[in-house]
């Protein structure tokens, strides 16, 4: 379901990406669904199945009506023209944790820095530490890149993991073939020739 609604547009940025993010006359914000899915190396396509998945049924609760808002910018300039398919910025989160939870790495990326970055900004405020704006996005695309590598540099851990087992495997098969019983020692009794 669409409704057409003027709003306001503002560049946001998180981290070293940016998006276009509108607020409503009544206040909320809203992002459109094709930066959603951009934001995590998706087709728009992807966020627009997600909107009609059970995931989000599941994530968002059995009473929440979805609200896809057709935007109309104020501002006739950027992407995307004057009219934009956008959504809540609930449903933008629940998104990209969903898309995490399901392997995606930039998901996971930049969902890990801005959890990290809500915490900084909430120990900053208790021990009364200021920052500015582009310092907590300097940091935030820094740990965003941070966890790529490392999740990059696991996957690599993790297929020289599968392709020693395979090895080990084959060669296990090999022996058994041959009639030796490669977890016995050398000489026992079990072994053929």
């Amino acid at each position: 379901m669409t409704n057409s609604i003027k709003a306001t547009r503002a560049t946001i940025a998180i981290g070293s990406l940016t998006v276009d993010g509108f607020m409503l006359p009544d206040g909320a914000y809203r992002m459109s669904l094709s930066q959603a899915a951009e934001c995590i190396g998706l087709s728009a396509r992807n966020a627009f199945d997600f909107l009609e998945s059970r995931a989000l049924k599941s994530l968002i609760g059995e009473g929440y009506t979805l609200s896809v808002s057709e935007i109309e910018s104020e501002e006739n300039q950027g992407r995307g023209g004057s009219r934009i398919r956008a959504l809540p910025l609930e449903v933008v989160r629940k998104y990209w944790l969903w898309r995490a939870f399901r392997g995606n790495k930039q998901a996971l990326a930049l969902v890990d820095a801005l959890m990290a970055e809500t915490l900084d900004r909430r120990f900053d405020a208790a021990f009364d530490i200021t920052r500015s704006e582009s310092e907590y996005n300097d940091r935030l695309s820094q740990r965003m890149q941070q966890l790529e590598r490392d999740l990059e540099r696991l996957s690599e851990g993790f297929a020289t993991e599968d392709k020693t087992r395979q090895e080990r495997d084959y060669f296990e098969r090999l022996l058994r073939e041959r009639g030796i019983d490669p977890w016995n020692l050398p000489g026992s009794s079990t072994e053929t020739n």
